[in-house]
């Protein structure tokens, strides 16, 4: 009876080159996605020596005490109601010209006490160093929210689109230049419809 002879060798000297070119090819071709943070205007370090007037009317101000209660323009407010109101203060509208600039397309009240223009219109938040990093998020995303839901409209009147669906589209490292290029106008037409001033003072010890 013939005998089995040894079973042929795997040559596995390419190995180490194979997994090499394959990490680069991995590493090169990867997206690695990285954190946005939060795009807030803190206040300076010293205060300008003159700083521009801005009309109380002009700011909605926002606090959140040690408890996580929120009192906005001095009275408690639900945080299910914060973003109705940061949206009726920023597109209420009040300016009449001359003096006021007018809004042609802001549809609030045109309340007087209230805010002249989304461009002149601040939201002022001011937290308590004891507020819940929880409640804190929360907030800021209702605030956040009120923007974008005004933005939204707008871009869907200009340009039947959502402008947070377009702002994603342009931030894609995918999307091609030229559709880039044509976003572009379109998201800072509607950025300076609806500026967002948030601005955040320090923290209360209380």
């Amino acid at each position: 009876m013939a005998r089995r002879g040894a079973p042929p060798e795997v040559n596995a000297g390419s190995m180490a080159d194979i997994a090499f070119l394959l990490l680069i090819f991995f590493l090169v071709t990867t997206t690695i996605e990285t954190d946005a943070g939060l795009d807030r205007k803190l206040p300076p370090i010293e205060p300008p020596e003159n700083p521009p007037i801005i009309k109380q009317k002009n700011i909605f101000t926002v606090v959140v005490n040690k408890n996580n209660q929120l009192l906005v323009e001095d009275e408690v407010m639900e945080l299910k109601n914060l973003r109705e109101a940061a949206k009726e203060f920023l597109d209420n509208g009040a300016g009449t010209g001359e003096k006021g600039e007018p809004c042609d397309y802001c549809q609030g009240s045109k309340n007087p006490e209230s805010s002249d223009h989304p461009n002149k219109a601040i939201i002022s938040l001011q937290n308590d160093r004891l507020t819940e990093y929880g409640t804190y998020i929360a907030v800021q995303n209702e605030l956040v929210a009120a923007y974008n839901e005004l933005r939204n409209r707008e871009a869907q009147r200009l340009f039947n689109r959502d402008f947070t669906e377009m702002n994603n589209t342009y931030l894609d490292p995918k999307t091609p230049d030229n559709v880039k290029d044509d976003l572009k106008p379109k998201i800072e037409r509607i950025q300076e419809m609806y500026p967002q001033k948030l601005s955040e003072a320090e923290p209360k010890n209380n």
